[in-house]
């Protein structure tokens, strides 16, 4: 199995910004891909970024230029940097680790964190 923490939310103003951060732990080796959801009250996982084992970044057209995805393979944590912050970007921010698949889709991920709260 395999563990994810996530941490570095917060409460921001608009326009500021914050690093998310997601350590993982267990059997990583064979994780293909990491990546970052966002979820509101009453609504499904909504892809963010994500990015692969071969570092090849994605990401949802609505954070391109602002929000940067990035790995530390050494140790085993992924990073969400998010810049220029809006209010519509609020919500539960999760992260997901999987073996492959499209990577906006939250059921190519196996492996999900407890959350970490962003509020703007």
């Amino acid at each position: 199995d395999v563990q994810l923490v996530e941490s570095g939310g917060g409460s921001v103003q608009a326009g500021g910004s914050l690093r998310l951060s997601c350590a993982a732990s267990g059997n990583t080796y064979n994780l293909c891909s990491m990546g970052w959801f966002r979820q509101t009250p009453g609504k499904g996982r909504e892809g963010v970024a994500a990015i692969s084992a071969r570092s090849i970044t994605y990401y949802a057209d609505s954070v391109k230029g602002r929000f940067t995805i990035s790995q530390d393979n050494a140790k085993n944590t992924v990073y969400l940097q998010m810049n220029s912050l809006k209010p519509e970007v609020t919500g539960m921010y999760y992260c997901g680790a999987g073996d492959g698949g499209v990577w906006s889709t939250p059921e190519s991920y196996k492996y999900w964190g407890q959350g970490t709260q962003v509020t703007v």
